[in-house]
């Protein structure tokens, strides 16, 4: 059996895009700053499918989203390598049914091993999340674990995982090539990012450990924990860690020193949150005495929901958010500071602590996609639009009355009417090119309305 984890861990993050502002049109809207191009970031905001791919892991996007990866440790015997099989998705991946005074989800996850057309190994465990309330079934962050210990001969494998939800009908699958290498007499495991462990002292012994699949920390919110063990290698050997970005600059090291016994010894290294730069790393740990330096990639990111991995791009999507004062003060930053700033800006606007998200912050980028989906028009991306900004900021229309029918005219009007705001907005179109503006007096009534739901708070 598998172990299945239901939203006890730490939470993970997502994913890596980018954006440039083109022109606002005949209005300056609010956060009119310029940044990296939106019609490449918004459509990945909420997809980490590509990205995880990239970087080796085993991961799966719309209708059954996942992350899975494979972290190999030593046995007693060189001729057979212990894999870590480590699963992650999100609550609102799967379909939940009421069971008793909760919500109950089923779902089944199989992986195959296969080498030279054969199976070499297989995983399939049938597993349930049980959760309190309807609001927990909805939940967008890394919320579900699963993870499965197997011994395989080392070498090379085509993993493949499906996993299929009970309940509804969707499915998700991700193949990868893996490597579980051998260790024949001296040598080190990979460098394993944890959740938690308890290290173990020798190579018979079943390890304790929970495995973060990702390899993923929320940016400037979180500690990322890295398990390493080594074999035949003196205690007290000392252990480099370096952390580089995409370019090969270093951006962090430190380093560690080997405890346990001869047969197996363990470092466990802790990085604090403000220490680590947003984007994907490469973390490389240097072990005298192991043949090869060992390289983890990893990613810190925002929050596993948002597909994004670059300050200056988060910044950008945060023009409609309302919080202008510290953004600026976040953009202005030098980088050494911006964690913290991340950091303080998070629970300043987290309506509800006591969960992992910061629900105003999901709801905000929802919109900002949906947005980005409906109201896109003639070389402008949907949420940088008129219609796009009233609907991130104030949500859905009450009323809707469309009269843009070429019958209506060279005038083309949209009407938005928010009844309990007392708010009609008129968009236009006078070009004739499917670009539909504010009216100057329906902007300046939005803008009133909308800083006096701000000053509210």
């Amino acid at each position: 059996m598998g172990l299945a984890v239901i939203g006890g861990a730490r939470r993970a993050c997502a994913l890596g895009c980018v954006l440039v502002l083109v022109g606002c049109g005949k209005w300056q809207r609010v956060g009119s700053e310029t940044g990296p191009d939106p019609m490449v970031v918004v459509p990945q905001l909420f997809d980490p499918t590509a990205t995880y791919t990239a970087m080796g892991f085993l991961a799966a996007g719309a209708p059954l989203a996942f992350v899975g990866s494979l972290w190999p440790l030593a046995t007693a015997s060189p001729d057979t390598t212990l894999a870590v099989f480590a699963l992650s998705m999100n609550n609102n991946a799967l379909s939940f049914r009421r069971a008793g005074q909760g919500f109950e989800a089923r779902y089944r996850v199989e992986l195959l091993l296969r080498r030279e057309g054969s199976i070499v190994a297989r995983v399939a465990s049938q597993e349930s999340v049980r959760v309190g309330s309807a609001d927990e079934t909805r939940r967008a962050d890394e919320s579900v674990l699963f993870q499965q210990l197997l011994r395989v001969p080392p070498g090379s494998y085509v993993a493949v995982v499906t996993v299929r939800d009970d309940f509804g009908t969707g499915v998700g699958r991700a193949e990868q090539t893996v490597t579980l290498p051998r260790v024949d007499a001296r040598g080190c495991s990979a460098l394993t990012p944890v959740y938690e462990v308890e290290p173990r002292r020798q190579r018979i012994d079943a390890p304790r450990l929970l495995v973060n699949p990702r390899a993923t920390v929320p940016y400037g919110l979180d500690s990322l924990r890295l398990y390493l063990e080594s074999y035949d290698v003196p205690t007290g050997t000392p252990v480099t860690i370096v952390a580089s970005g995409p370019t090969g600059d270093e951006v962090w090291t430190a380093q560690a020193t080997l405890d346990g016994t001869q047969d197996l010894a363990t470092a466990l290294v802790t990085i604090p949150p403000q220490q680590l730069p947003v984007g994907q790393l490469r973390l490389t740990a240097t072990v005298p005495g192991c043949p090869a330096s060992i390289a983890t990639a990893v990613l810190v990111s925002f929050s596993n929901q948002w597909a994004i991995t670059n300050f200056d791009e988060i910044l950008s999507l945060l023009r409609y958010f309302g919080q202008d004062r510290a953004i600026a003060k976040m953009r202005q930053a030098d980088p050494a500071e911006r964690p913290t700033l991340w950091r303080d800006f998070w629970r300043a606007t987290d309506p509800n602590p006591l969960t992992p998200e910061n629900e105003a912050l999901e709801q905000y980028f929802r919109r900002v996609q949906e947005a980005n989906m409906r109201f896109r028009e003639a070389g402008e991306p949907g949420w940088l639009s008129d219609r796009g900004e009233v609907f991130i900021t104030l949500g859905e229309p009450d009323e809707i009355f469309d009269q843009s029918s070429a019958l209506q005219g060279p005038r083309q009007i949209i009407r938005w009417n928010y009844l309990g705001l007392r708010l009609q907005l008129d968009f236009t179109d006078d070009t004739g090119f499917g670009r539909f503006r504010l009216i100057p007096a329906a902007r300046a009534e939005y803008q009133r309305v909308l800083n006096n739901l701000r000053s509210r708070g």
